[in-house]
């Protein structure tokens, strides 16, 4: 039996890699990355608070459009208690559609990355020409809706298709968030060069965990604690990325809003070992190591 082979990057154990430190000399990296989304009515693609399979309804609808008329500003409030920077996964249609959220964004200076048009269709099972213009689309909005160009890309449903690194690296993005293969930073290869993959948790994400997985928010808050703090001592060893993945719709919920609450409490008596930062400030400063700080390293950006 023959294995199909991606070759997008190199295999490297953990052990075998160089070390380095985050800024201040610290050896965990915490980022927030919280997704913002927008969906069709009664159309195309969109999770449902009961049912995996489920149609798309009004009910649905609403469950999910609750999070940008009220649990995206609980979120908000939330970071703004604990003095914590975001990075937001943000459909470029919300940012057109909700212009009170897009002026709160850019009031924080949080991170805008690129997750699409929306979240009523994934890129996938398009042609690569179809492909090249959903990006393509959904970064001029950005750009026309910021005045900034997005360094870094989320696929709605994680889903990338066989082009996807290419056509991103083509189209002028540094990173991406799709492939859940490490807790440090990873070169990938693309036909026209590399694009960083910076980690972005499948696991300790509250859209798989308790939407689809059904994990209570009791259980997700020991599940982020439990994350950390072995992170925290693996990284006395290596530098590594504390990612905590949220939708607005779901931790934006107040009874789960509050078991994040206290996570954060707990994280938050660590601040000190900590560099709080965002999954571009990951990329940043990546680029900023001398050449061969990575397995795949294109040498400094």
């Amino acid at each position: 039996m023959e294995l199909r082979e991606h070759g997008r990057y190199d295999w490297s154990p953990l052990p075998e890699r160089k070390t380095y430190d985050w800024p201040g000399g610290k050896k965990l990296a915490f980022c927030i990355a919280n997704n913002i989304e927008i969906f069709s009515y009664r159309d195309g693609l969109g999770s449902d608070s009961a049912t995996l399979t489920a149609p798309q309804t009004h009910r649905n609808y609403a469950w999910r459009d609750y999070g940008n008329r009220v649990g995206q500003w609980y979120l908000f409030d939330l970071l703004e208690e604990y003095g914590l920077p975001s990075s937001h996964n943000i459909n470029s249609r919300v940012l057109r559609a909700y212009p009170q959220i897009r002026e709160k964004i850019l009031s924080r200076g949080d991170e805008i990355v690129a997750h699409g048009r929306s979240n009523g269709e994934r890129q996938d099972v398009l042609s690569e020409e179809e492909e090249r213009r959903l990006i393509a689309e959904a970064t001029a909005e950005i750009i026309e809706l910021t005045g900034k160009q997005p360094k870094g890309w989320m696929g709605p449903y994680f889903a990338q298709s066989e082009v996807t690194l290419d056509l991103l690296q083509e189209a002028g993005y540094e990173f991406m968030l799709d492939w859940p293969l490490d807790d440090q930073p990873v070169w990938m290869r693309t036909r026209k060069g590399h694009i960083l993959s910076v980690p972005y948790s499948v696991e300790l994400n509250d859209s798989p965990s308790m939407v689809f997985r059904q994990e209570a928010a009791a259980s997700f808050e020991r599940m982020i604690i439990d994350q950390f703090d072995e992170l925290l001592l693996q990284s006395q060893k290596r530098p590594l990325v504390f990612s905590l993945v949220t939708h607005n719709f779901i931790l934006g919920q107040p009874y789960r809003l509050r078991a994040l609450r206290r996570a954060l409490d707990h994280i938050m008596k660590h601040r000190d070992d900590l560099w709080i930062t965002t999954v571009g400030g990951v990329n940043d400063y990546i680029r900023s190591l001398p050449e061969g700080s990575l397995p795949g390293q294109p040498g400094q950006a």
